[in-house]
């Protein structure tokens, strides 16, 4: 988690809403994201999405089967779904996005009819991930 927390505030320096993710496979990293959907231009740009592209180049496979991903914030619906196809084995996460997280905020992952579950661990460096967050925001309604 704390190399996801590293991955989030590269997304800080450029301006971007702090998320960060990594991928895990038989403890080594295979693949890292940030969120990055303005400087990209591209709303798919998200920090999983990003970490997700990135392994499963590193692999050669669209399917990252068993790894895990660990991402500072939990996954909107969007990156949900893409972990689903990707048939990722488990999710750790810092802290929950009761605004629009897909797995135990918004949405119960595991009531949804999905043909892939995975495990979900929530809660890791919590506090460290909510502040970066909470302090982005803080922030930016000062600013303007």
């Amino acid at each position: 988690m704390r190399l996801a927390l590293e991955e989030a505030k590269r997304a800080l320096h450029l301006g971007e809403v702090p998320v960060g993710a990594v991928v895990v496979a038989n403890g080594a990293v295979i693949g890292a994201g940030f969120n990055q959907p303005i400087h990209a231009v591209d709303p798919t740009a998200h920090a999983e999405i990003v970490a997700l592209r990135a392994a499963a180049r590193e692999i050669g496979n669209y399917r990252v089967t068993g790894v895990s991903l660990y991402a500072t914030i939990e996954p909107c619906l969007m990156c949900v779904g893409a972990l689903v196809h990707a048939r990722i084995g488990t999710l750790v996460y810092g802290t929950a996005e009761p605004k629009g997280g897909a797995v135990t905020s918004v949405l119960d992952l595991a009531r949804l009819p999905l043909n892939h579950h995975f495990q979900v661990i929530p809660g890791i460096l919590e506090t460290e991930c909510r502040e970066l967050v909470v302090e982005f925001f803080r922030f930016r309604r000062q600013d303007g």
